[in-house]
């Protein structure tokens, strides 16, 4: 089940990740987009949501392969 608060949190989330690979998490906007998504998740938990909505297990965490 989708829900808008939890899209938007995972996609503020990644958006975040994404910069702070590519400028560095030191970076103004690579802070800034964290700080967003601290936000997102923020509104998400206090609308009740748990962090496992955001984030779910993964099904075969333990076979992954590790990278070469």
């Amino acid at each position: 089940m989708s829900v808008p608060l939890i899209d938007a949190a995972r996609a503020a989330q990644q958006r975040a990740a994404r910069a702070a690979l590519a400028v560095g998490p030191a970076h103004p906007l690579a802070r800034l987009l964290l700080a967003a998504a601290a936000l997102a998740a923020a509104t998400a938990w206090d609308a009740g949501h748990r962090v496992t909505d955001l984030h779910p297990a993964r099904r075969n965490h333990h076979e992954r392969r590790a990278r070469a």
